[in-house]
């Protein structure tokens, strides 16, 4: 995974409401085993017709949002199964961090275990963001370190991240580069444990 710290990026206002994860990536290309190639495929079925053609009403079809880093949504964001393509299908398109009131709670942890940083803000606060962000495009930074959100206008908000995930997305570890943090421990109690049986 890339480490994250600071994202600099135009936000992708998508304001709906309850975004599950078939809306996401669809059911129909998740028969893929590697981990890339699923950014194509995002929010498909929304991203054209019925004939595959593109929808130009639909802001990941606009130019000003085509090189966004940030997405921001409403509410219940991820919700549905817990397919950890979602998360995939996001980070493969581009996106770094994902901004929402709330997310389903299988999508947020995939989101961490995956280097994706999804970020919970209060309903007025997005709300802000994706009104400002309809608009002209509209920039933000992200610092994950300082656990700020600080608009282009100089507003900030804070959240909070468990310490944990802060760790693992600072460093750009998944879970099994976190354990391997301790191998020299792992190989003392295995080697104390070889010597006492």
């Amino acid at each position: 995974m890339e480490p994250i710290n600071k994202v600099k990026s135009v936000i992708a206002p998508l304001n709906r409401t309850n975004v599950d994860t078939d809306q996401i990536i669809s059911k129909e290309f998740l028969k893929r085993i590697e981990r890339t190639g699923f950014g194509r495929f995002l929010f498909y079925h929304w991203r054209h017709d019925a004939e595959g053609n593109e929808n130009k009403d639909f802001v990941l079809n606009d130019e000003r949002f085509k090189d966004a880093n940030i997405l921001v949504a409403h509410e219940n964001f991820g919700c549905g199964s817990s397919r950890e393509h979602a998360p995939w299908s996001i980070l493969d398109y581009g996106f770094k961090v994902v901004i929402a009131p709330s997310f389903a709670d299988i999508f947020y942890s995939n989101c961490m275990k995956n280097g994706l940083l999804p970020i919970r803000l209060a309903v007025s606060e997005v709300e802000q963001l994706l009104e400002k962000g309809q608009g002209a495009a509209y920039s933000v930074e992200v610092n994950l370190e300082e656990q700020t959100v600080t608009t282009e206008d100089g507003d900030t908000y804070e959240f909070s991240i468990d310490p944990y995930y802060k760790k693992m997305l600072l460093n750009g570890w998944d879970e099994i580069e976190l354990t391997f943090q301790y191998e020299d421990k792992i190989r003392a109690y295995e080697e104390k444990l070889a010597r006492t049986v």
